[in-house]
């Protein structure tokens, strides 16, 4: 490897449902950032680790099969193992030891590039439940590299990695078919030029790069054999394992569909049953802060922006945390389990009925999450029309920004505890909305189909991962961080929109207020009718005004207009501003935004105002609206044009007014 330098840097590589992040998590533990790799939108991860005094970055790469790159993940991957402003010091290859051969394809490819390596036998745990025999030395030998055992679930074998870290080789075996490559391109130097070539994608020559990358796999996988041959010892005949038999159940085309459904009932009946304990000591919490914020704090503006403006904004997000992280912590357990992987193989039949396959199931399932981040995984989908597909109808899956909005409105419409047994009315109407958003997106995906046009043919190809114990700390990790982003993304939007929102709510054009507050000392008006006749002269109230007609049809008030305007930053802003909102000009009033909201009163016809058919007018409308800037964004980024977030934007707002007018119609 050379002298050593001030800072070593390292990469891992290696194939999808390798255990290659979770060795990350072991390597680096805390000391994990974040970001973008130059150019593109594809998450970086990357951190570091002291060992004997030296220190040293981990840069965990995208997975990918082969360094002849299909999708943009993969293509990242092998551009940063030849980047000069990456520097890999040391590649890291991290393989599956319970299936070795398939693995030793990129592995093999990454040892000729003539790069310090080492490789890594995570998984061992499995190798040894499968009575596989891995006689190391020999693979040592055979590979010219260092070769590790691991099991980076419980962190076996990682100072031995770290150790072999230190002490990488270039390796002097070669795996390549030389006569070949000098065959077909006389003006390579080594092999790495080819793969160079590949990854710039040029024309001229990719027919020949698709020639010599099926003549390379088939020299090398003569290679591999041999390699298989002396190195790993199966038993004579293996019992059918554990994963085996679970599949025959989870994957089954009948009982695998029912177990996934059952699956997310579980999940929405946990988020309503466990989450309310939490939420209602949050909500509780807030009112007395607010309360004591109030009485001490002399009257006045500064008074009224800490409690309504501040207090109120950020109390209308804190209170969903414990769902949030119910739902990423099921997310993960799925994940870390190998569960998810079966969701997308049962679904991928279903899937290509409505042109998409089984590679858009795990974008479509992460959307629970976030919308950005799915919307970026869908590069892994190598055929144009599916991809695209794929990144269109993603955001009518509903997100865990949607998730405020659900559960305010839906615990506004079943006040108290409604239960038929075990059956938890509000998990079933959430449970809904998400069948809801995937049954839309399907239908969605149908009409694209026979829109877009593409001679590419489609194909779905998974590895699936054995099953496991999930892995807490990793779990954990996952968790947190998730929280972490929701609750100071959003939190920096939402407190800025409160504040401005306060004094949009505060103030008025001219003596507006000065003549309201005479007009009910003379007509003894109360002061609650005040409060709500300079919230309607106000800035905002004026702003609702001028938008309320073309959404009175829908069953919402100008309030709620407004509310939808500030949720397109981000749709859970939704909940702090209606916080914002019934809480201006009233610092006394410390009740929570449920019961502001259910004591809530129309003007005209004193009835509620938040009726079953508003409340579900704003569900259906929350359902299919595109209230989220940074899904635009992601999309103008993935597509390079504006005309497919344009298409998101007028086919899902229009779809959300029209469905919410229905709604309300037929229930008002």
């Amino acid at each position: 490897m050379g002298p050593l330098k001030n800072n070593i840097s390292v990469a891992l590589i290696g194939n999808p449902n390798s255990g290659k992040s979770t060795l990350f998590n072991a390597l680096t533990g805390l000391n994990q950032k974040t970001g973008n790799y130059a150019g593109v939108t594809v998450d970086k991860h990357y951190g570091s680790y002291k060992f004997k005094t030296q220190d040293y970055t981990i840069t965990d790469l995208p997975g990918t099969y082969s360094l002849y790159p299909k999708s943009i993940d993969e293509e990242v991957a092998c551009k940063v193992l030849f980047s000069k402003e990456e520097g890999i010091d040391v590649v890291v290859i991290v393989t599956d030891a319970s299936s070795l051969k398939r693995h030793l394809l990129l592995a093999t490819q990454v040892v000729d590039l003539k790069k310090p390596c080492v490789l890594v036998l995570n998984m061992i745990d499995e190798a040894n439940k499968n009575n596989l025999t891995i006689y190391k030395e020999e693979l040592e030998k055979l590979l010219d590299i260092s070769v590790v055992a691991v099991n980076s679930r419980n962190k076996e074998g990682i100072n031995d990695l770290k150790e072999a870290i230190t002490k990488a080789k270039i390796s002097s075996a070669i795996f390549y078919d030389f006569e070949k490559q000098m065959q077909l391109f006389p003006q390579a130097t080594s092999y790495q030029t080819i793969i160079e070539s590949a990854v710039k994608s040029n024309e001229a020559h990719s027919e020949q790069l698709k020639q010599y990358e099926l003549s390379d796999n088939i020299f090398r996988f003569s290679k591999i054999n041999y390699i298989i041959a002396k190195c790993i010892k199966k038993p004579e005949q293996l019992n059918k394992n554990i994963t085996q038999k679970l599949d025959a159940f989870f994957t089954h085309k009948i009982f695998g569909f029912a177990f996934f459904f059952l699956i997310l009932f579980i999940i929405f009946q946990f988020i309503f049953y466990v989450a309310e304990f939490p939420m209602t000591w949050i909500e509780g919490g807030f009112a007395n802060l607010m309360n004591i914020t109030s009485s001490v704090l002399p009257k006045g503006q500064l008074n009224d922006l800490i409690v309504n403006g501040v207090l109120a904004g950020i109390s209308g997000i804190v209170v969903f945390v414990p769902q949030i992280a119910l739902l990423f912590f099921f997310i993960a357990i799925l994940e870390d389990t190998g569960y998810m992987a079966r969701a997308s193989f049962i679904l991928d039949k279903i899937m290509r009925r409505f042109g998409l396959n089984g590679k858009s199931v795990i974008p479509m399932l992460s959307s629970v999450a976030c919308a950005v981040p799915s919307i970026m995984s869908a590069r892994t989908i190598t055929n144009w029309k599916d991809r695209m597909i794929t990144i269109l109808v993603t955001p009518l899956i509903s997100c865990s920004a949607r998730l405020p909005v659900y559960t305010l409105l839906i615990s506004i419409m079943f006040v108290g505890h409604h239960t038929v047994g075990i059956l938890n009315f509000q998990g079933l109407v959430l449970m809904g909305m998400y069948v809801l958003g995937f049954a839309a997106a399907l239908i969605a995906a149908y009409i694209l189909k026979r829109i877009l046009k593409t001679t590419e043919k489609s194909y779905f190809i998974m590895e699936l991962p054995v099953y496991r114990m999930p892995q807490w700390q990793t779990v954990t990790m996952l968790v947190f961080s998730k929280v972490k982003i929701f609750l100071f993304d959003a939190g920096k939007i939402i407190l800025a929109i409160s504040i401005v929102l306060w004094f949009l709510t505060s103030h008025a054009p001219a003596d507006n207020f000065e003549v309201l507050e005479k007009n009910a000392v003379a007509n003894n008006v109360s002061e609650q009718d005040l409060n709500a006749q300079k919230l309607e002269a106000s800035y905002a109230g004026i702003l609702g005004k001028k938008m309320e007609p073309a959404i009175k049809p829908l069953g919402f008030d100008w309030k709620i207009g407004i509310a939808l305007i500030t949720s397109f930053a981000a749709r859970e802003v939704f909940v702090g501003t209606m916080a914002t909102i019934y809480s201006s000009g009233d610092s006394e009033n410390t009740e929570t935004l449920r019961e502001k909201l259910i004591a809530q009163k129309n003007f005209e016809t004193q009835q509620p105002a938040y009726t079953n058919a508003v409340c579900w007018s704003l569900l259906i409308f929350y359902v299919f609206a595109m209230q989220c800037m940074s899904t635009l964004a992601t999309t103008y980024r993935e597509t390079k044009h504006w005309k497919w977030p344009a298409l998101q934007l007028v086919f899902m707002t229009g779809l959300a007014y029209l469905s919410s007018f229905l709604v309300y119609t037929v229930l008002g």
